[in-house]
């Protein structure tokens, strides 16, 4: 079978795995924020820096390493199984004694229960995370579909039931706790895999050997990411928190799917490819053109339709979440420009320049948080669009050490679908300028904005167009 047609049977599969389980997973989202406040996810997220450094610990870069290395055993995959299964025990016990500190130091005593019960996810996720690694290797995104969205519905139904029952701030921590536990026991029913009762000290010094260079990496990332929540909860309050919090979820939403459907396919691909240099570019350089030409338009509509957006969705009381939620759809839509470089480095094998652009890049985020938070809430939203740019920067100075593909030759290819996005986001804006009602404003604007985005992108023979139709679609005559 073809690079294409590889590509494009996983980007199938992962997509609908994306598209089903995260689609229903938006909508109930959106069903739940309609009932709780702003306080209680402001609550939830608080916790969200804890949970994401004590998660990137339990995988510590053993799910990448096993795609990355070329010849897998049994002990490999029984070795990870019981790594994770101890650090996350681990792990659980440091958050359940710290939970008096976390909660005393937002001055909110209600977390400390919070903390307890929501971090068993840690334990079950640790469970399902070598069944996941193994559908993936073997790019078998159809039961990774299933199994996630039995862990979608399950989770949604139960938190919507809690919602409607009055339950607050626990309604988001069942729901991520059940639908992770049903998540994990799908994979199991669907790998029939167990592991060996044993634990080689061979198999995981290679593993570590790569995957603890990555583990720093993901580490500062996870600080970075949600060290937003830790000082804007503390710098502001629980509601400010949450304004914000939506606002990266639902910007963050569309651009994160794309992101992990392609390169929940292109990462194995690419890494069977690693020493074949031009068959390894060409999928680079397709997936930023098309991730370009879908993303770009995408999240500038958003940033232009945010206010009715968020009237429709989220109801009034979560309007002060609109001008947040516009700028970081302009942060966002760099994301997956970003992955993909950083693809280059995991695939390649050079986890050590991974994690030398990672620490740079988490200086400077730093520096720019500190100043940002000086001022306000949308300044804080301005500076992440700063640190975008900086992030791209630093990421292409290492990847093109290994592709040859640079500053310029990356902005090039990504120029046409940018400029194309702007204009249209003006033509969005012009026609729904004069509309008062929220839900013709949005529909009117999707409508125009779509059929002008594709009638132009035809009409001008843009090279992303076709590429992704014939991505989409294989190249059937196409071989090995």
């Amino acid at each position: 079978m073809s690079v294409k047609n590889l590509a494009a049977k996983g980007l199938i599969w992962n997509a609908i795995e994306r598209f089903s389980s995260q689609g229903i997973q938006f909508i109930l989202t959106i069903i739940i924020a309609r009932i709780l406040s702003p306080d209680d996810y402001g609550l939830v997220a608080m916790l969200g820096i804890f949970m994401a450094i004590t998660q990137t610990v339990v995988d510590s870069g053993f799910s990448n390493a096993l795609i990355q290395k070329r010849n897998r055993t049994e002990a490999d995959y029984s070795t990870m199984f019981y790594f994770n299964i101890v650090v996350s025990i681990l792990m659980y016990g440091l958050l359940f004694a710290s939970a008096p500190w976390i909660a005393g130091f937002y001055n909110r005593p209600e977390l400390i229960n919070l903390v307890r019960i929501l971090a068993l996810v840690l334990i079950t996720n640790s469970l399902g995370v070598v069944q996941m690694t193994r559908l993936t290797i073997a790019l078998d995104f159809k039961k990774l579909a299933i199994a996630s969205l039995i862990g979608v519905v399950v989770g949604g139904s139960l938190g919507i039931w809690m919602a409607y029952h009055g339950y607050g701030a626990w309604t988001l921590v069942f729901q991520l706790l059940s639908g992770n536990l049903f998540w994990g026991m799908a994979l199991w029913l669907f790998t029939r895999w167990v592991p060996k009762r044993s634990f080689s000290w061979a198999s995981f010094r290679e593993l570590f050997s790569f995957g603890s260079k990555l583990l720093f990496s993901s580490l500062l990332h996870s600080l970075y990411t949600h060290m937003y929540s830790l000082v804007v909860g503390k710098a502001f309050d629980a509601s400010t928190l949450g304004y914000f919090n939506r606002s990266y979820t639902l910007g963050q939403f569309p651009v994160q799917n794309f992101g992990n459907i392609v390169h929940k396919v292109l990462y194995p691909i690419q890494c069977r490819y690693q020493d074949e240099r031009e068959k390894f570019n060409q999928l680079f350089v397709s997936y930023l053109r098309i991730s370009g030409f879908v993303l770009f338009p995408l999240m500038i509509g958003f940033a232009v339709l945010a206010e009715p957006m968020i009237l429709l969705l989220l109801k009034e009381k979560w309007l002060p979440a609109a001008p947040l939620f516009r700028i970081i759809c302009l942060s966002m839509m760099w994301l997956p420009m970003m992955q993909a470089n950083v693809s280059v480095l995991d695939a390649k094998g050079r986890s050590d320049h991974h994690l030398q652009a990672e620490i740079i890049k988490k200086i400077l985020a730093v520096l720019i948080l500190l100043f940002t938070l000086q001022f306000s809430i949308e300044i804080v939203c301005w500076g992440m669009l700063v640190y975008s740019f900086v992030d791209l920067s630093v990421i292409i100075a290492y990847s093109r050490r290994l592709t040859s593909v640079g500053y310029k030759e990356q902005f090039r290819i990504l120029a046409p679908s940018l400029i194309l996005s702007f204009v249209m986001g003006g033509f969005v804006y012009g026609v729904t300028f004069i509309i008062d009602s929220a839900a013709c404003k949005l529909l009117v604007g999707v409508g125009a904005g779509l059929g002008f985005y594709l009638l132009s992108a035809h009409l001008l023979k843009l090279q992303e167009f076709k590429l992704l139709i014939s991505f989409l679609k294989g190249d059937r005559n196409e071989r090995n």
